[in-house]
């Protein structure tokens, strides 16, 4: 599923440098990446993702070389491959919680927004705790809330790949195991593979393979 072998990324002309000498992730596994805050586990997710782009070395998501591709086919590819969960959410505050999850269909052609997706996207919500909420915008949802929404359009197209930043990190103890079990769950349901940031070691017994940072760039 994840390929990497020699990466080697910096931002512009910035002292910020991230090396990695080689990551393999199999299909469906569910995996942990540990680390001190600035060490570049956010960055990593974003090259998994295509989002940003290494200097040199090899990066295969899912067998396709993302750096390859031009910035639409990427896009498109994210869209379509990749469950993710930022770690600023990254809604549209203007937009209802349902119109939020449901936006993947919205942007992307290849994405029908007919009634199996909406039936998808309020299960999701439900799943989640906050079924009740599917018409409030997101500006005036909690950080926890909006937490969760972002979990749920993650999720909305059952996708090969979840990548999550830190997506239990602004919930209370209770809908911090219900959002993970609902990414576990989904994850085991389609074969996906989960990649998870997190701070919290009282998760890591939930993944099958924990990733300290620092010793993968060693």
């Amino acid at each position: 599923m994840i390929e990497i072998r020699d990466l080697d990324f910096r931002y512009g002309e910035g002292d910020f440098a991230l090396r990695v000498p080689e990551l393999v992730v199999e299909r469906g596994e569910r995996v942990a990446l540990i680390g001190p805050s600035g060490s570049g586990k956010t960055t990593l997710l974003h090259l998994i993702a295509g989002i940003a782009l290494p200097r040199a070395g090899r990066i295969a998501t899912d067998g396709v070389a993302l750096p390859d591709l031009d910035d639409a086919a990427r896009r498109e590819f994210r869209i379509r491959r990749i469950g993710l969960v930022f770690q600023e959410f990254e809604l549209l505050e203007y937009l209802s919680v349902l119109d939020n999850i449901l936006l993947p269909c919205r942007i992307s052609p290849a994405l029908p927004l007919n009634a199996a997706a909406r039936e998808r996207a309020v299960a999701l919500a439900h799943g989640v705790g906050i079924g009740e909420k599917l018409d409030r915008m997101a500006e005036r949802l909690s950080q926890g809330e909006k937490q969760r929404v972002a979990v749920c359009r993650a999720l909305l197209v059952a996708p090969g790949l979840i990548l999550a930043d830190e997506p239990t990190g602004n919930l209370d103890p209770d809908n911090k195991e219900r959002v993970l079990d609902i990414l576990i769950e989904r994850a085991q349901q389609s074969g996906a593979t989960l990649i998870t940031v997190t701070h919290d070691r009282d998760l890591l017994e939930r993944f099958e393979r924990v990733i300290d940072f620092r010793e993968l760039l060693s």
